[in-house]
């Protein structure tokens, strides 16, 4: 059952690169956008809304990049919540658009500052909090990428660093050049292939944010584990993932996006939730 006065103040912190203490439970802005990620979302005042009223519930850690729309989450970020007094964000770059749902990777260290410079502009910020590169190019080598990765932060333009869809290997090879505070892989209920990352990064203390992290797949169909967990709790399927996800690692950092106020306030209060030992056993070994 969802409260009236939702927090993410249960969630826990963690210190992001040591420094940066934020709730575990965050916001994921890429759904602010149009279809496909696309263009403008339907209602800009609605957008700026749920950011505004995510700060309002306590959220602290927002994610996003510069591809989300492309430009329009940046952009309804500095909007809504500049100068982000509390509030940590960190975005991505390193990802083109040409369209709804395309996202080709470019890793040239001269579009990568690119891509820092312009979310700088368009976040109304000196030093970015969190820059993470979204995707490693596979066609640039990537201690060419690293590289302009720790020139970046030496220069004082982003402050902490971190990765996108890696591996064990990637997150080590990385490390050779600069500090790697954050992982954010694909990451739920029902998929879990970085699971070897996720042990890494909680042996190393580093974040993991899991994105897509509230799919429920057949878990949330009639009869199905989260179905009945639900039915016995009152919890939606959502907050019992969410809740799944806060309890598996200390080092994870679920970051929901939705485009409604309701929909945020429904996530945010997942913070509260308390799963049982069954329970928690229960979806952990749904999926396995």
């Amino acid at each position: 059952m969802t409260t009236s006065t939702p927090s993410v103040a249960a969630s826990g912190t963690f210190d992001l690169g040591g420094d940066l203490t934020v709730h575990r439970l965050g916001y994921g802005a890429m759904r602010i956008t149009g279809p496909g990620i696309w263009g403008p979302p339907a209602d800009l005042e609605v957008a700026r809304q749920v950011l505004r009223r995510s700060a309002e519930l306590g959220v602290d850690f927002i994610d996003t990049a510069d591809s989300y729309g492309p430009y329009v989450s940046e952009d309804l970020l500095r909007e809504a919540l500049h100068p982000y007094e509390g509030i940590v964000v960190g975005t991505k770059g390193g990802l083109t658009r040409t369209g709804p749902d395309v996202w080709p990777p470019v890793g040239r260290p001269e579009y990568l500052r690119q891509c820092v410079e312009m979310s700088l502009r368009r976040l109304g910020v000196e030093t970015l909090d969190l820059w993470q590169l979204h995707r490693i190019d596979s066609k640039v080598p990537a201690e060419e990428q690293f590289g302009f990765m720790a020139d970046i932060q030496k220069e004082g333009k982003v402050r902490h660093l971190g990765l996108s869809e890696v591996s064990v290997e990637d997150i080590e090879a990385a490390r050779q050049h600069f500090e790697v505070v954050s992982v954010q892989n694909l990451y739920n209920l029902v998929t879990r292939q970085s699971e070897d990352v996720l042990a890494y990064c909680e042996r190393e203390g580093i974040a993991f944010i899991p994105w897509f992290p509230v799919a429920a797949g057949d878990l949330a169909r009639p009869g199905g584990v989260l179905d009945t967990i639900s039915k016995e709790t009152g919890h939606t399927p959502a907050q019992l993932a969410l809740a799944w996800l806060l309890r598996r690692s200390p080092v994870m950092l679920p970051i929901p996006g939705t485009g409604s106020v309701a929909h945020l306030e429904e996530n945010c209060a997942a913070a509260d939730v308390q799963l049982t030992d069954a329970q928690y056993d229960a979806l952990t070994g749904a999926a396995s």
